[in-house]
């Protein structure tokens, strides 16, 4: 198992050169970007730039507010510049923040998606062979690639494409067409062993691939009892950002797995009447304990793995990361994945 780094807060980029170095000489395995509030690749430039091992990815960023044709392109340099260390991390988002954030109509998003991928293979193989790239699909219809748009040759392989999943069809979706799947941060062992995992493997057996053919990323909401903050402030932030996930219609698939789908209902009222600092005395211990692990920093790796086994294979916290800050905590967690 994999042990990476979330980064839940890379707004200033001036900072991306020392939190990629200091990702690389903890011994972390990878970091990944999320797209809040700022553009998920660009940071990702500076980190190939001041590291030489850790892998780095998007989680995510949203394939719709771009087209397949310059996601690809943004890939492809990026794998080139990063020597093959890039992973391709895209998102559908939920369609209020498609319609409302972004503007753009929300039609048939998991056609839309997988035709973004397709699209964006197309154009990669292009640029290998010189030849002229040909798609035709419901949404995009690709047939011109002259050699001033094409793109430097490349010797390694087309950036691995992970998709972010919480439903059944999105589910199926990575199982068909994608090298790796993200499951939300908002997840339990219930959910992974009764819905999500089952969904995957039936899509991979459908399409003559298999558990190897890809890759399981599952962030976890983790509480440290021995950091430099105190536990009960990690646990209020933990139940705080479960109530927001909770809340959430699109992921109430979760929810329903443990038969909660009556609080998850009552926390979508508090986030429409923006109550958000209420919605944290709705999240009990015992969604607590499904959602989160708690235990020393050091302990934190070992209580994962018994969890989890071999359902994942890359993990990180929801904790952000700092350079410097909790330093012995990270250390020691590093050292818990590391063994074994």
């Amino acid at each position: 198992m994999k042990f990476d780094v979330w980064l839940l807060d890379q707004k200033e980029l001036g900072k991306m050169p020392q939190v990629a170095s200091s990702v690389e000489e903890m011994g972390f395995d990878g970091l990944w970007t999320i797209e809040a509030g700022v553009d998920a690749f660009m940071p990702l430039v500076l980190s190939a730039e001041h590291s030489q091992r850790i892998s780095m990815g998007t989680c995510i960023a949203v394939a719709f507010a771009r087209n397949p044709t310059a996601m690809a392109a943004i890939g492809w340099d990026l794998a080139r510049y990063s020597n093959g260390r890039f992973i391709m991390g895209l998102g559908a988002q939920v369609k209020p923040h498609i319609e409302r954030r972004y503007g753009i109509p929300w039609v048939k998003p998991i056609r839309k998606l997988r035709e973004t991928i397709e699209v964006m293979h197309v154009i990669w193989d292009s640029w290998r062979t010189g030849e002229r790239p040909r798609y035709e699909g419901e949404f995009f219809n690709i047939s011109l690639m002259t050699p001033q748009f094409s793109a430097l040759p490349m010797d390694l392989p087309n950036p691995p494409i992970h998709v972010s999943a919480v439903n059944r069809q999105m589910l199926r979706l990575a199982g068909k067409v994608c090298n790796g799947v993200i499951l939300h941060p908002f997840h339990s062992k219930k959910y992974l062993e009764n819905f999500a995992l089952p969904t995957l493997e039936e899509s991979l057996k459908e399409n003559g691939r298999s558990r190897q053919d890809i890759t399981v990323n599952c962030s976890v909401f983790a509480v440290p009892t021995d950091g430099e903050k105190s536990a009960d402030q990690y646990e209020q932030e933990a139940r705080q950002q479960i109530g927001y996930y909770m809340s959430t219609p699109a992921y109430r698939v979760v929810s329903d797995q443990h038969g909660w789908v009556g609080t998850a209902e009552q926390l979508s009222k508090h986030a429409r009447a923006q109550e958000w600092d209420q919605m944290r005395n709705l999240i009990t211990d015992e969604m607590l304990d499904a959602f989160a692990v708690t235990g020393k920093w050091g302990e934190l790796p070992g209580i994962i793995k018994e969890r989890f086994g071999t359902m994942v294979d890359r993990t990180n916290y929801y904790l952000p990361y700092h350079p410097g800050e909790e330093a012995e905590g990270w250390a020691a967690s590093i050292a818990g994945f590391n063994i074994g």
